[in-house]
Order: structure tokens, then sequence, then C-alpha cells
């Protein structure tokens, strides 16, 4: 089997293979990828830099046109690599497939951003003196990438840190490095020139270590565990990087009594158990008022019997397995913990058989919860969410705000007074209103609040506000 190779200065690299392995087959093994050395990490960092000064010169129509011919491929290429995405991650085939699109969508905007580079004019305070403000791109970025969206967060860190003319050191997760490699892959292609995007795979004990400790990185993009995200935060303030972070999440869904129960059912279920639960956005706490908590239990019980846990490549499926081992029992350890905690398990929580051995879990409800259980304070990171019941709107608003992560929040309610009025109060980056809380655009902001974001917002144009610093010039007339 072929090995795939770590990119550094423009060469490919690496002969030791470690084996990405399928969860929804482990008998499969999705492909061999090259492991980096810390030696390896500091010669990307040094060929980022080496590279850095006539990329940040280089002409906007030459980063449009390679962006664009990246996004190009990848759409073109959306099944091969949509099927990549589903082998490697779990992730169901059409979701895989509708990330690996959202991947193109995000190179097409970036190529379009680099053509609207932009600046300020304005004048002094003083006479005969002119004021320009312009953004200049930060410098070598290290890009620390989690194995949930092994496309689409790559591409969203990646692409404005080439558009707005950074060099980059790129470390996927080491679960996940097909994607990343074949994104690294195109992009090398496209024309870009030696050292501009280096590609370092392996664990993060050797190569994101090696990236904390650089004294060369003008900043660190960080996607992932709330401690790594401590240690990222840390390093970088002794360096005095910049750093961005994007870390966990305990996300609320409010279901009012005035909510449209079919609404309600298939936000909360899409919201907690879609891509397996394994999403930063995704609503593991249920806070439903108790007006309409009976009825939505039973209706969200009916929807998840009908919901098919399978492989992940299989036509019908509906939620794959959990990603690893690791994971697996990670959530089954939290469902065990439920139970100890008095939550009554509602439905599912049980390890299930399938044609090919896998991580397959049933997805797993509790009810009668409280919001002080571990399972309602932890970030589970599966398939699992939790019923906790309120009295009123007051109540739901206060229990969704008593998190110490704010990344997204929702509501059902066909009330605009509650509806406009959580928009407002929820304490969260990202507001869904009868919408699931996992599932946003590409072209807007991304990011939250307290425990679950440090840093410029992701995405869109406030992209730029990480990737680039601020430079103001005078000149006397």
């Amino acid at each position: 089997m072929t090995i795939h190779q770590n990119l550094i200065a423009g060469e490919w690299t690496g002969t030791n293979g470690t084996e990405n392995i399928n969860p929804s087959d482990t008998n499969e093994v999705v492909g061999l990828y090259a492991s980096a050395s810390a030696q390896d990490v500091t010669d990307a960092i040094a060929a980022a830099k080496a590279a850095f000064p006539a990329w940040s010169r280089s002409g906007i129509l030459e980063r449009h046109t390679i962006l664009k011919k990246a996004g190009d491929e990848i759409l073109a290429r959306k099944d091969e690599l949509g099927a990549l995405l589903a082998r490697e991650e779990g992730k169901t085939l059409p979701e895989a497939t509708g990330e690996t699109i959202r991947a193109a969508q995000i190179f097409e905007f970036f190529a379009g951003e680099a053509l609207r580079l932009a600046g300020e004019v304005v004048p002094s305070v003083r006479p005969n003196i002119g004021v320009e403000i312009t953004r200049e791109p930060l410098g070598v970025i290290g890009i620390i990438t989690p194995w949930n969206f092994p496309i689409a967060i790559p591409a969203w860190k990646i692409a404005p840190a080439l558009c707005y003319g950074n060099t980059v050191v790129f470390k996927p997760a080491d679960l996940v490095p097909g994607c990343s490699w074949a994104i690294v892959d195109i992009l090398h292609r496209a024309g870009l020139p030696k050292g501009v995007l280096n590609l370092v795979m392996g664990k993060g004990s050797v190569v994101g270590q090696a990236m904390l400790d650089s004294l060369v990185l003008s900043g660190i993009t960080f996607t992932g565990s709330v401690g790594t995200g401590k240690r990222v935060a840390l390093s970088s303030v002794e360096h005095g990087r910049k750093y961005q972070l994007e870390m966990g999440g305990k996300n609320p869904m409010v279901v009012l009594d005035d909510a449209d129960l079919t609404v309600a059912v298939e936000a909360a279920a899409n919201s907690a158990f879609f891509s397996t639960g394994q999403r930063c956005t995704a609503s593991s706490r249920l806070i439903v008022t108790e007006g309409i908590h009976d009825k939505f239990v039973a209706a969200l019980t009916e929807k998840l019997k009908t919901l098919n846990v399978d492989n992940a490549i299989k036509s019908g499926t509906h939620i794959g397995p959990v990603v690893d081992a690791k994971q697996l029992k990670t959530d089954t350890d939290y469902i065990e913990i439920g139970k100890q905690e008095g939550a009554k398990l509602a439905f599912g929580g049980e390890l299930v058989s399938r044609d090919t051995p896998g991580f397959y879990l049933q997805p797993t409800l509790f009810t009668e919860a409280t919001n002080q259980m571990r399972i309602s304070r932890e970030e589970i990171f599966g398939p699992v969410a939790s019923v906790i019941r309120v009295k009123d709107y007051e109540e739901a608003l206060a229990t969704a705000n008593d998190t110490p992560f704010g990344l997204s929040s929702g509501i059902a309610t066909t009330s605009l007074k509650h509806a406009t009025h959580f928009k407002r109060n929820a304490e969260a980056g990202m507001v869904m209103v009868n919408l699931p809380t996992a599932g946003v655009d590409f072209h807007v902001p991304f990011g939250g609040r307290k425990g679950s974001s440090f840093g410029p917002r992701e995405q869109g144009k406030y992209a730029a506000e990480f990737f680039t610093t601020v430079k103001t010039a005078y000149t006397l007339a």
C-alpha cells in the first residue's frame, strides 16, 4: 500500500506509514500515512519562514487562481472525497459529501476574498497629513485541526491563511489524515510555491508539541479539546504569538410549550445525534418546559426508533459509527455515569453489531436529568443527550446559560417574543431558532464564548481578524 507522505518545502517526504482504520469496518485499512518527527516540524517551519517574504507580497490574482483551482477540484471530486471522509471518520456518506462540498465552497469564498483585499484612507486630525490603514499577513501560521470535520475545518483555516498572504504549517488529527492529505495535494498541484503550505502528520505529543515549542510561528489556530486548547494558549502567551482557539460545547436546545412539536423533535434529533453526536455544536442538553415535556420525550423516542445505525457508506444509514475505540469507551462510560447519577435511560445506550465490525452505538436519550449532573456539565462528544425538565421560559433560559461553555444555543418556539429575547440573552456565539444547533454557513462568523472559544471568529470576512495584522501609515503631503 502506498505511503502518503508529509509535504515539507515543496517535497513529499517520509517512509514510516501509520494505518488509517475505517471505524465502520475495522478490518479495512483506509491508507498508510507518514508520521512526522520533531525535526520534520522544525524543517517545515523553516521552509514556511523562508517562503513568507515572497508569498506575503504575491499578487492577489495568483492567490485567487490557486484557491479557485483547489475549490474546483474538490467540488469535482466530491463523491470520491466524500467516500474517503466517510471511511476514515465514520460520518454517513450524505453528510461526508455535504462536508466536502462545503470545503469547496470555502475555498471558492476565499478565492473571491483575495480579490477584495482593501484598506482605508482617512484624514488626519493634523493638516497636510494622510492616513492609510491596511491589513498585512500575520506570518507563519500553525494550524492544528480535529478529527470530527476532517475536510471542512482544515479548509476554513488553510483557505483564509493563504488568502491573506500567510504561510502554513498544518497538523491534522492523527485519526483522519486522509482528507487533509488530499487537500494539501490539491493545493500543491494548484501551483502553491514551495514552502507556502507544509503538511506534518502524526501524534500531537510529537508534532503538536514541536509546533507549540516553536519560537518562529507568528500564530496558531487550533480546534480541539479544552485541555489541549489551554496548552496552546499557555505556550502562545509564553512565546508572544497570536492564538485562536475553538474548543468544547455543551449546547442547549430549549423547547417551549408553544413549540411546533414536529419542528422541535427534528431539530433536537439532528442536533444531538446526527454525525454520531461528534460535533462541537451538537446539542446534548434538551431543556424542555413541563407543558410539552411528556409529548416531546414520547415523540423524540419514536423518532430515535426510526434511525438506522450502520456502516457509514451504506445507503439508508442515518448514524454511522463512533470514530474509534477510545471515543466509544468515553461514550459508554458517560452512559454508566448518567445511570449512576439517577438519570433515566429512556432509549438506546447499547452497542450494536452489524455486517462489518465497527464502533456502533445506539443513540442514547436520558430523561429526568438535572443540569448539575456530569452528563449535563461535561462534553461527551457522542450520540448521547439528556432531557432536563424546567417550569417556564425564564428557568429554561437560566438553565441554558448555566454552563462553562458558550458555542451554540437553540430554541424551539412559535413565540416571536421569546425567540427575540432568547437571541439577545443566550450566552453563546451562535443562536438557532427552530433549527438544529449544529449546521452553519461558510460565509458568516463561527465561534463561541466562555470556555468554547478564544480569539477572533473563524470563517467569512471575520477570518481576517486573526490572519492579518493592522498597519497605520502616515504621510506628509
